[in-house]
C-alpha cells in the first residue's frame, strides 16, 4: 500500500474520531436543553440531529470549513511544504478528538471549533515557524467567541422576557400560548429557511435575488406555523395538571415549539460545527491525491457521510454527561425556557455561519442557558457549574496546542 492511501485511510478514521467527538460533545449539549426540559428522548434527539445535522453540513456547510483551512495559516508558507501538512492535519484531528473525549467524559461543553483552532495553530508553530500562523485571523476567531455568548445570551434574556411578559405573567396564559407561540414557531420557520437560501443553495449552482429568497423564507416560516398551530390544536388540556406546576399545560404548548426550535439548532450547528472534522480532512485527502493545498476544493461526498455518521455515533453513544451538564445543572430548563436558549443559539449561529465566522456553538448556547438564567434572576443560576465550564473553555486552545504538537511530531517520527 501506498503512503497516499495510507494517508487517506488515516485522514478517514482520524476524522471519524474527531466527528464522535463533536457528537459526544457539541451535538449533545445543542440538543442538551430539549433532552433536559424533557422534551425529547435520547433516541429522538439523535434521530432529529441525525437528519438536521446532515442538511446543515450539506446545505450551508462550505464559507465555515474555508475559514478554518485556509485562514490561520499562511497559504504560501502551506504550499511549499504539503507534507508537513498533512502530518499537521492528522496531529489536529487526533489532538481534538482526544481532548473531546476527555471534555465529555468529564462533562464539560466545550468547543470543538476552540480545540481544532488550537491544534492547527500548536501544530503550525512548531511545524511551519511561529511566521506562518496569521495572528490577526486568530485574534478575530478569539473575539468571535467572546462576542457569541454575550449575543446569543442577550437574545435569550429578551426572548424569555418577551415569553414571561406575553404569556406566563399573565392572567389566561394557556389562551395567551396558543396565541403567540406560532409567532415564535413562524420566526423559527423563517430564519432557518432564510440561512439555507442564502448560503446552501450557492452549492448547488443556484442563485436567486434577495427578494425571492426573503419572500421563500416566509413561505416557509408559514408553512411550519400552519404545521405548529396544528399540532398545538391536538394538545390536551388539562386542569389537573397544572396542580403541581402552575404553567404544566401551558409548557405543553411549548414543547411544539422546542422540537421546531431543537430541529434548528441541529441544522445551524451542522453549518458551522461539521466542518470542525471534514476540513482537515479534506486538507490531507486533496494533497495526497496530488492535488496542491486545496483553497476551495469541493469536499467529497463520502467526507461529508464520514462526518454525519461520526456525529451521531458520538451523540449516541456517549453525549450523556454533557446533555446532563447543560440540560440540567446550570440553570432548571423548562419548553418555555428552552425554546428561548434554542432560538437565541441558532440565531447566532445562522449569522455567524452566514458572515464565515468561525464561532462556538458551544458557547452561544452556554451563552444564552445563562441569558435565561438572568431573566429569572441570578439564584436560579448554578454558578459553581457556572465556573467549571469557564475554565474547561480557557484551558480548551493551550489543551488542542499541545497536543497537537505532541501528535505531529509522533506523525513526523513514523512517516518523515
Amino acid at each position: 500500500m501506498d503512503q497516499a492511501t495510507v494517508y487517506i485511510i488515516l485522514a478517514g478514521a482520524l476524522g471519524l474520531f474527531m466527528a464522535w467527538g463533536i457528537g459526544a460533545n457539541d451535538v449533545a449539549n445543542a440538543m442538551g436543553t430539549a433532552i433536559g426540559s424533557k422534551v425529547l428522548t435520547i433516541r429522538q434527539a439523535v434521530i432529529i440531529a441525525g437528519i438536521f445535522e446532515f442538511a446543515g453540513a450539506f446545505l450551508a456547510g462550505g464559507q465555515v470549513t474555508s475559514t478554518i483551512r485556509k485562514g490561520i495559516i499562511d497559504s504560501g508558507v502551506v504550499a511549499q511544504s504539503p507534507e508537513l501538512i498533512i502530518f499537521g492535519m492528522l496531529a489536529s484531528l487526533t489532538a481534538a478528538g482526544l481532548w473531546l473525549l476527555i471534555a465529555s467524559n468529564n462533562g464539560w461543553p466545550v468547543s470543538t471549533t476552540h480545540t481544532i483552532v488550537g491544534a492547527i495553530v500548536g501544530f503550525a508553530i512548531v511545524g511551519l515557524g511561529p511566521d506562518a500562523v496569521k495572528w490577526g485571523k486568530v485574534g478575530y476567531i478569539a473575539a468571535s467567541w467572546v462576542v457569541s455568548p454575550l449575543i446569543s445570551g442577550a437574545l435569550a434574556f429578551f426572548l424569555f422576557r418577551s415569553v414571561q411578559k406575553l404569556i406566563l405573567n399573565t392572567d389566561n396564559p394557556i389562551a395567551n400560548a396558543q396565541k403567540y407561540v406560532p409567532a415564535y414557531i413562524f420566526a423559527t420557520g423563517f430564519m432557518i429557511a432564510l440561512v439555507t437560501l442564502f448560503k446552501g443553495l450557492k452549492h448547488i449552482g443556484l442563485e436567486l435575488a434577495d427578494g425571492q429568497n426573503y419572500m421563500i423564507a416566509v413561505v416557509v416560516g408559514l408553512i411550519t406555523m400552519v404545521i405548529g398551530k396544528y399540532y398545538i390544536s391536538r394538545i390536551k388540556i388539562d386542569p389537573s395538571d397544572d396542580k403541581d406546576f402552575h404553567f404544566a399545560n401551558v409548557e405543553k404548548i411549548f414543547a411544539i415549539l422546542m422540537i421546531v426550535t431543537a430541529c434548528a439548532i441541529a441544522f445551524a450547528h451542522g453549518s458551522n460545527d461539521v466542518a470542525n472534522a471534514v476540513g482537515p480532512m479534506a486538507a490531507i485527502i486533496s494533497i495526497a491525491s496530488g492535488g496542491a493545498v486545496a483553497q476551495e476544493s469541493a469536499t467529497p461526498a463520502w467526507v461529508l457521510l464520514v462526518g454525519g455518521i461520526g456525529i451521531v455515533l458520538g451523540l449516541a453513544m456517549y453525549g450523556r454527561k454533557v446533555i446532563e451538564t447543560v440540560g440540567q445543572k446550570i440553570t432548571e430548563l423548562t419548553p418555555s425556557r428552552g425554546f428561548a436558549c434554542l432560538l437565541a443559539a441558532s440565531t447566532t449561529v445562522v449569522i455567524a455561519s452566514g458572515t464565515g465566522l468561525p464561532i462556538s456553538t458551544t458557547h452561544t448556547l452556554v451563552g444564552a442557558i445563562l441569558g435565561v438564567g438572568f431573566a429569572r434572576g441570578i439564584g436560579a443560576l448554578n454558578l459553581g457549574v457556572v465556573g467549571n465550564i469557564f475554565m474547561s473553555w480557557i484551558i480548551t486552545l493551550p489543551a488542542g496546542a499541545l497536543l497537537s504538537i505532541f501528535f505531529f511530531y509522533f506523525f513526523k517520527g513514523i512517516f518523515g
